[in-house]
């Protein structure tokens, strides 16, 4: 699951690393919450042979995925992960896993390690790349069309089972696409889903390191370089005390 995530790197190097142009510097962000716009990167529509048009391109979107064919958002939960084993046969992502597949860059994601003991206080970490300053995550997008015409267009991290750099936290961790694979990746006319499954299991071991936080990353109001500073890693079955819950994959939608 990834419930926060965290985007600091500069337009520059983002710009090189994805080889999109049209991205002016974001300011860093600390604390990217569900329902918070969040940048991605799709393929840019077919270029003719010999086009030095750039491949891809940059947007927004609201983190919380929402399928085309729901009526009411209110009635349907706000989907901020997908899972990547059963994203091509569930229905909620089933038509973007085939046509709207997309990177989301961050610089790291948070993530909680509940402790056996009831009552007892979770840790925060911060789970960075341990080399470079950005990494592309795999997710998808889908533009849901109100009854007056209005649009959102939203998407969702694909996540999968925890490598052992991430598995003493937590059981699932977002899904890693390497530069190498971006195209394919993004290639949603040539490549079915079933042709970029090798691509959605865990990064290699070694990849990330998990750095214990302070729990002030729970508070999404709480947005300052602050939440990053490494503290003490508490141990879980001795210390205890009221915390707000870690997010939820799954959130009401308003």
């Amino acid at each position: 699951m990834c419930g926060r995530f965290a985007l600091l790197a500069k337009a520059d190097l983002m710009r090189e690393f994805l080889n999109v142009v049209n991205m002016e510097d974001p300011p860093p962000r600390y604390n990217i919450a569900p329902t918070q716009p969040v940048l991605i990167v799709v393929a840019s529509d077919k270029h003719e042979p010999g086009s030095n048009l750039p491949e891809r391109k940059a947007m927004l979107v609201r983190w919380g995925f929402m399928p085309g064919w729901v009526k009411d958002p209110r009635d349907f939960p706000l989907l901020i992960n997908a899972r990547a084993e059963t994203a091509i046969d569930k229905a909620s992502f089933r038509a973007a896993m085939r046509h709207r597949r997309i990177l989301m860059p961050a610089s790291g994601f948070f993530e909680w390690r509940r402790p056996a003991e009831k009552g007892a206080k979770s840790q925060a970490y911060f789970i960075r790349p341990k080399k470079g300053e950005v990494v592309a995550f795999a997710g998808l997008m889908e533009t849901w069309s109100s009854a007056d015409g209005s649009e959102v267009d939203t998407g969702a991290i694909l996540t999968t089972a925890a490598n052992n750099d991430v598995a003493r936290v937590h059981d699932r961790m977002p899904v890693v696409i390497r530069p190498e694979d971006f195209s394919r990746w993004l290639d949603c006319k040539t490549q079915e889903p079933r042709d970029v499954v090798d691509l959605m299991k865990p990064i290699d071991d070694g990849f990330f390191e998990a750095i214990p936080v302070s729990d002030s990353v729970n508070k999404v109001a709480n947005m300052g370089p602050d939440i990053l500073l490494p503290v003490e890693e508490m141990p879980p079955e001795t210390k205890k005390g009221a915390q707000a819950p870690p997010p939820s994959d799954q959130l009401s939608l308003f």
